[in-house]
């Protein structure tokens, strides 16, 4: 692996001399955002986005003229809040939330309370990417989120939404940021970009990280390097390429359990590793995303769109994993063993998984067109989209070495397992083929009735550790969708909306009766209504209602203690959105969201989980954000940021609930110029009153872990235009 190691801290603070002859900088229009570091200026919902960005199933326009929730998260609120993990861009929307999200390994989230699946849940660019590694933020311009079933071109996938990441294009730009944390973490990144030709532009990014983690012995580094390319074939062609690699290593914390499966850990620490043993490799990720994308007008009214990528992790898992108490004699008198003990004991397992590769290739094509028949105006969007994902993984190695409590520490040394590999096979191999049309119809000027469908076909082959056959899946399916849109006035939109998705089944847990088994294809309906209010062109208003109906798959109890994993009932999630983004006059900026979900499963056959609350869905989450220019002082903006999230569900009985928290944050702005150079100067704190609390009771392979929230940290950086 390629690493960097240097100085930052000592480099970034050899530059902050250069304040003492500091101006402030002048007032930059919209043109050199990019370029000269300016002010911020928060947008309302990113109507500047490419029009490629991802939203193309709903006919390939701006955000706020979509039937559909979509928040946009530009790129000045991804350095205001120094985010640089999927855990920390799941804070700015409180549709999102945490499932399993250790700190050293990669991530994931839901979105309205419904877990993405890693294969299909992230886009770049609207490809398809794994979802299985780090996903670097340098070379991303913003970050899409389109909540619910999200649109034709998605094909099978979760019924949360899709995430996603729209890449930086050329542009004349040479910028530095150097950073630093509270625990010694260092940080560096370069953004260069310009025109050769007035035809061809280049643009790349690349970042080093030297990781200080709260987590005790879970320090890392991460290289990371990107490169886009604009070429203006001919006046109507244009060719996007883009490139990026990122390495990582760092050692993964293993999250707690329940105590007999009831109970929350008390007093946990946020810094201890729970299964540390110094032998414990670092989990080492190797994530290489490259795509093209073909733009061709044919004329002002027709024009076609091709794209293609690939997207390739290779993971070498390794991890002291502390899990369960099948090995502990507080279990053997009938406490669940996928549970830590009653005691706090808990089993401590040698797992490696090198070469762990995952693949996914994707090709879509899209012709766009507009027309009249008669007094009605189309917009139509005919399209076809493939996507092949694979899997191939050792037999692994997961052996016990011994046990420990929660209340006792850092654990011993234990010796580690005398185990070897088994043979590499393919465990998945899964081909989506798709096709899609969607006629958007103007009726009126203030009306608009848009008709679509997605014809899916998937084919999908499942293999054991052994290389066995265990699943082949073959359907096809004719997924509606059809919203009703009203414009009253240029400031408003209201809409309608009723579409269905396909996603995959589960498979069961290792602890059930039917351990490996896949369950069928969950099919999910979606109701939705929103509108959007502009306010002085400066603050947009949003507010969505929504109803996500689907089968619901979970480990059934049965007799003796023991579960089978099942499909009976429906999970349905009911739920309202609050949104404002923008200014509120000119000093005041705000994001703010506020999201209650009401998840219940019914029809379930067991009556101690009929009506209650899904694991890992809080009822209430709200995040707001504000910066506040200084009147007196405009190179100096104040940044202040608050979470909310009500007690959350860690079992489906609802019996136990990790409690409501609320942090705060904080931060410093200061923009200015110094010997002819732009430069941001930024502060931020993180959960500044140093609050404890569960982030995450989320689940992986079945089983459910519950993450400590980070304790206070403080982030400095520094961006210089070169």
């Amino acid at each position: 692996m390629l690493t960097m190691k240097l100085p930052l801290s000592p480099l970034l603070l050899a530059l902050l001399p250069l304040l003492a002859a500091a101006q402030p900088g002048d007032e930059l229009d919209a043109q050199s955002k990019i370029t000269r570091l300016p002010t911020v200026q928060a947008t309302a919902d990113g109507d500047d986005a490419p029009n490629d960005a991802g939203i193309d199933g709903w006919g390939n326009v701006a955000p706020r003229d979509t039937p559909a929730a979509i928040r946009v998260l530009g790129r000045q609120q991804i350095e205001d809040r120094h985010i640089r993990t999927l855990s920390e861009l799941a804070r700015e929307d409180a549709s999102l939330g945490d499932n399993y999200a250790p700190v050293g390994y990669y991530q994931n989230i839901a979105i309205r309370g419904f877990a993405l699946d890693a294969g299909t849940g992230y886009r770049i660019n609207n490809l398809a990417m794994t979802g299985e590694q780090g996903i670097a933020l340098e070379d991303k311009q913003q970050v899409e989120v389109l909540k619910g079933l999200a649109g034709l071109s998605a094909g099978v996938m979760e019924a949360g939404g899709v995430v996603n990441f729209v890449s930086k294009r050329p542009d004349n730009v040479r910028s530095l940021t150097l950073g630093t944390d509270s625990h010694g973490t260092g940080y560096a990144a370069l953004d260069l970009g310009g025109w050769l030709t007035p035809n061809f532009g280049l643009r790349a990014n690349l970042a080093w990280e030297d990781m200080h983690s709260h987590v005790r012995h879970a320090d890392g580094r991460r290289n990371f390097y990107a490169l886009a390319a604009d070429w203006k074939l001919g006046e109507r062609t244009t060719l996007e390429l883009d490139g990026n690699h990122q390495t990582s290593a760092q050692r993964s914390a293993s999250g707690y359990q329940l105590l007999g499966g009831q109970a929350l850990p008390q007093n946990p620490d946020p810094t201890l590793m729970l299964g540390f043993q110094p032998w414990q490799q670092p989990v080492s990720i190797r994530a290489t995303n490259a795509s093209a994308r073909l733009i061709h007008a044919f004329n002002a009214d027709w024009t076609l769109r091709l794209a293609a990528g690939r997207s390739r992790s290779v993971i070498d898992d390794n991890v002291a994993f502390a899990y369960g108490c099948w090995y502990v004699a507080a279990c053997w008198s009938g406490s669940p063993p996928n549970y830590f003990a009653p005691d706090g004991s808990y089993d401590i397992y040698d797992y490696r998984n090198p070469d762990d590769t995952r693949v996914g290739d994707n090709a879509r094509a899209t012709l766009e067109g507009r027309f009249h028949t008669g007094s009605v105006a189309h917009a139509i969007s005919v399209g076809a989209v493939g996507f092949h994902r694979s899997i191939d993984r050792h037999r692994n190695v997961n052996d016990y070495v011994g046990s420990w409590n929660v209340n006792a520490g850092e654990p011993p040394v234990f010796a580690p397992s005398t185990k070897t590999l088994g043979p590499k096979v393919r465990r998945l191999d899964s081909w989506q083929r798709s096709a899609f049309v969607m006629d958007r119809l103007t009726l009126t000027d203030h009306w608009q009735l848009l008709l679509g469908a997605q014809f899916a076909r998937l084919h999908e082959r499942a293999r054991n550790k052994h290389g066995v056959l265990e699943r082949e899946s073959r359907l096809r399916k004719t997924l509606p969708q059809a919203a009703l849109q009203w414009l009253p006035n240029e400031a408003t939109r209201v809409y309608a909306s009723f579409s269905k998705g396909l996603s995959l089944g589960r498979e069961a847990p290792s602890w059930t009766s039917n351990d490996g088994e896949f369950l069928a294809p969950r099919l999910t309906r979606q109701l939705e209504i929103g509108g959007r209010y502009r306010l002085h062109e400066r603050l947009d208003l949003g507010a969505t209602a929504f109803r996500l109906r689907q089968p619901y798959q979970y480990a059934q109890p049965g007799g003796n203690g023991g579960f089978t994993f099942v499909q009976r009932g429906d999970e349905t999630h009911d739920g309202l959105e609050l949104s404002a983004d923008g200014r509120i006059g000119t000093q005041l900026g705000i994001n703010a969201s506020l999201a209650w979900i009401r998840a219940r499963a019914t029809g379930t056959g067991t009556a101690a989980y009929e009506g209650q609350q899904v694991v890992n869905v809080p009822r209430l989450r709200s995040s707001v954000h504000l910066d506040y220019t200084l009147p007196m002082l405009p190179q100096l903006t104040l940044l202040g940021g608050w979470r909310h999230a009500a007690a959350n569900p860690a079992t489906p009985n609802g019996q136990v609930r990790v409690p409501a928290y609320d942090v705060f944050d904080a931060g410093l702005r200061y923009t200015g110029q110094a010997r002819g150079h732009d430069f941001v100067l930024q502060l931020g704190i993180d959960n500044l009153f140093n609050r404890d609390y569960w982030r995450d009771t989320g689940s992986s392979l079945g089983d459910n872990y519950l993450f400590p929230g980070t304790p206070r940290l403080a982030r400095l950086s520094l961006r210089v235009a070169l």
